[in-house]
């Protein structure tokens, strides 16, 4: 029953460590990706801050919150991840439709939780998305939430 226990731990761990490693990946290439992986998503997954919009001043507070919670970096580590947050996830950037999880696609574009998981679902099986009109290929997704936003999709 022990050894039994220890191995499903231990896949429970492995299977976590797979879910980051894919959340790490998805994220925007650039400085401080790497600090992002290592101080974020540590504790939590990609999906608390992918699914927000926020102003330098308010992810210098969020991010200083989770320090506070037990997050750990220096002051030059905070100010390469708030840069890496604000320009990435900051009030003009764009979702990058081939990778947004399910709470950015809902949150920022507005999506239903169907419509979100339609994406997801088509993304498995086809190839990228290369532009806003791919978009209407998913099945039940709505046009004119897709055309509404096709100023915020990046691909």
């Amino acid at each position: 029953m022990t050894k039994a226990l220890f191995l499903l731990a231990v896949a429970g761990s492995l299977a976590v460590a797979l879910t980051d490693d894919d959340e790490a990946k998805a994220l925007p290439a650039g400085a401080g990706k790497e600090l992002v992986v290592k101080v974020c998503l540590d504790c939590h997954g990609a999906g608390p801050f992918r699914g927000q919009r926020l102003s330098p001043d308010d992810w210098s507070d969020k991010v200083y919150d989770m320090i506070d919670r037990g997050a750990k970096a220096n002051d030059d580590e905070v100010a390469a991840v708030v840069a890496y947050l604000t320009k990435n996830f900051g009030k003009d950037s764009k979702v990058l439709v081939n990778t947004a999880p399910l709470v950015e696609l809902k949150s920022v574009l507005g999506f239903t939780v169907a419509e979100s998981e339609a994406v997801l679902a088509y993304r498995k099986d086809h190839p990228a998305f290369q532009e806003w009109r791919d978009l209407l290929k998913v099945p039940g997704i709505d046009a004119g939430k897709v055309e509404a936003k096709k100023d915020l999709l990046a691909f």
